[in-house]
Parts: C-alpha cells; sequence; structure tokens
C-alpha cells in the first residue's frame, strides 16, 4: 500500500504544471511560433521545462504506487510521458519544436483530463476508507 496523500499531491503538482503548460502554449498557432522570436523560444523553453518535471513526477508515481496506479489509467501512454522528459533532459539541442507543439496541442489536455480523475478517485477511494461523506 502507499501514501495516498502523498500520491495525490504529487498529482495536484503534475496538474499544475499542465495548467501551466497550457497558459504558456495559448499564444503558440504553429511550431513556428516556437522559432521564429524570442518570445517563442522563451515559451519553448518554458514549456519543456514544465514537460521535465511532469514526466519526472509520473515517474515518481510510478515507483511509490509500486506499479499499480497508472496501468489503471491505460487512456494514456506513460511510458511516453515519461520518455519525453527523458528526451529533453538528455537531447534538448536535438528538440524538435513540431513535436513539443503535438505534444502542447494533442497530448496534453488528455493528460489533465486524466490527472484530474485521478484525484478525484484517489480522494474518493481515501475518504470511503474512513467511513467519510
Amino acid at each position: 500500500m502507499y501514501n495516498n496523500k502523498f500520491v495525490i499531491e504529487i498529482l495536484k503538482q503534475i496538474l499544475n504544471s499542465i495548467k501551466t503548460v497550457i497558459r504558456r502554449f495559448e499564444s503558440i498557432e504553429s511550431s513556428d511560433d516556437f522559432l521564429t522570436s524570442d518570445h517563442g523560444l522563451d515559451m519553448l523553453d518554458a514549456i519543456c521545462m514544465q514537460l521535465i518535471a511532469i514526466g519526472e513526477s509520473i515517474k515518481n508515481i510510478d515507483k511509490i504506487t509500486h506499479q499499480e496506479l497508472l496501468k489503471k489509467y491505460s487512456k494514456i501512454d506513460w511510458k511516453g510521458v515519461k520518455g519525453i522528459r527523458d528526451i529533453i533532459s538528455h537531447h534538448y539541442f536535438d528538440l524538435d519544436a513540431e513535436e513539443i507543439f503535438n505534444i502542447c496541442n494533442n497530448n496534453i489536455p488528455p493528460l489533465a483530463q486524466i490527472i484530474s480523475t485521478m484525484i478525484e478517485d484517489i480522494e474518493k477511494n481515501f475518504k470511503d476508507n474512513l467511513n467519510i461523506k
């Protein structure tokens, strides 16, 4: 068994990082927007930092929960979420702005939904186990 409160706290941190990515991505309309101005490059850097934090936190969740929690939410490619962290961290100068654009555009919104659902499910389960209504 794992510490539900600790896992919820990490999930909330992940959700805050996802919201930060969404906010920073609002002004980006194409992958070229990342590369054609200092503002775009700043957004690319800032978004990548959050993606690293998200991936690292997902790795920690998987470890803390003994690889049990993530597999309950199979709609997300968790290996990909963790892998993007490794790619950004270890191959930053080979970064593909189009891939980051696609991740932000296509993968971040469903990830936000699943992380929110996970928080709700764990909180409900925790309250149910304590018989709190």
